[in-house]
């Protein structure tokens, strides 16, 4: 697909994105008969900030669709415990059954499944919407010095935290929390064997926490969400990790593993409106909080599932009605449950309530498992 190709169609649904919830929502959309045009700004494979962790509820989506064995065929890790630390206080905790498996192939393997579907893929191309709303919605395509606009009749915007497609477009600022935590990620190629394989490491300290996770290959993979001030103060974000660990005991990183830090703007953060004419926004890009145990990508995974019956209305016949369902329905199923991560994230903010959380939980398992439970619960609420 190249852009001469794309401006000369006109697309039932141009999805600006290719992260898991854009991918998804494209072969959901192609899967009905609807001409989808998939744009990312980004070549593939490609690195992303983001931790590495498949949820009980982020695997049940993909079963629902179809794509239940792409994890194991990927060589995915499976989950099944929880390790969590605060200061000297430890606990271990059942998971239910997730998966390990890193981004760049995920993501390459969801978009691939895509195009299996019918979608065309358009990589390293940005997209911005344009405001005008009349019967049609236009999509302007830039690479390099290129510059072109395509014609579609229903826009999804799954462009993540810093995504600019919908820049022109007033009241739909994405608007970071104040006390929001930036997020970070690295792959060591060389850790510690103690980070054994098939279990979730999280280090709580005073300047964030810090997950890790053992990958298909071995490699081990940091997700961290750290106070800015912090990562100032102490002298950048592999440093205020390193603290991290040391604090909560945990093995250090060995340095030749020379970790490169990827950052993110602002984790926790809500976009004011979720739908317009002809235009639905999921995933990330439609508000976040700071994930606990891997949450993000199956709110980003079920809300693609979710949309694609509106998508597929709105194709057929736009009714300004459309627009307020998925507002409704987002707020069902994603934002109630972002809450529950909310209100743990900030209990994790105080050190010493921290402690305290991670001491009752190990004595006091059979109260700590059932919300670690909930929080992967399966998200049935997509397929309403």
């Amino acid at each position: 697909m190249t852009l001469a190709h794309a401006v000369a169609r006109r697309w039932d649904v141009v999805v600006v994105g290719a992260g898991p919830a854009g991918a998804i929502a494209a072969r959901e959309a192609a899967c009905r008969g609807l001409a989808v045009l998939l744009v990312d700004h980004v070549l593939f494979p490609r690195p992303k900030v983001c931790g590495c962790c498949l949820s009980a509820a982020a695997l049940g989506v993909l079963e629902t669709i179809g794509l239940g064995g792409v994890p194991t065929r990927l060589g995915a890790r499976p989950l099944s415990l929880f390790q969590w630390a605060a200061g000297r206080q430890r606990a271990s905790l059942p998971l239910p059954t997730g998966a390990a498996l890193s981004r760049a192939l995920l993501d390459a393997a969801l978009v691939g499944e895509a195009v299996r579907r019918g979608v065309a893929f358009l990589p390293g191309v940005l997209a911005t919407v344009d405001p005008d709303r009349r019967f049609i919605r236009r999509v302007i395509l830039r690479q390099g010095e290129a510059s072109v606009s395509v014609d579609t009749r229903v826009v999804v915007v799954a462009d993540g935290l810093g995504g600019s497609a919908l820049s022109r477009h007033r009241g739909f600022d994405s608007i970071a929390h104040p006390a929001s935590r930036l997020g970070a990620a690295a792959i060591a190629e060389q850790a510690p064997g103690w980070y054994r394989p098939g279990t979730i490491f999280m280090a709580c300290g005073p300047g964030g926490y810090v997950g890790l996770v053992r990958l298909e290959d071995g490699r081990l993979n940091l997700a961290a969400a750290l106070d800015p001030a912090r990562v100032r103060q102490t002298g950048g974000v592999g440093a205020v990790v390193a603290q991290i660990l040391r604090q909560a005991d945990f093995p250090a990183i060995d340095a030749r593993s020379a970790l490169v830090w990827r950052g993110t703007p602002a984790l926790t953060r809500r976009r004011a409106r979720v739908a317009d004419d002809r235009l639905f926004v999921i995933g990330d890009a439609a508000g976040y909080v700071e994930p606990f145990t891997g949450e993000g990508m199956a709110w980003a995974m079920a809300s693609a599932v979710a949309v694609t019956p509106l998508v597929c209305e709105a194709a057929a016949q736009w009714t300004p009605s459309l627009a307020a369902q998925w507002t409704s329905r987002h707020r069902r199923l994603v934002r109630r449950r972002q809450a529950t991560c909310r209100w743990i994230t900030q209990a994790l903010r105080d050190p010493r309530l921290a402690q305290t959380l991670v001491g009752a939980a190990a004595r006091l398992p059979g109260v700590a498992i059932p919300v670690v439970r909930g929080l992967q619960a399966p998200l049935a609420e997509c397929l309403v």
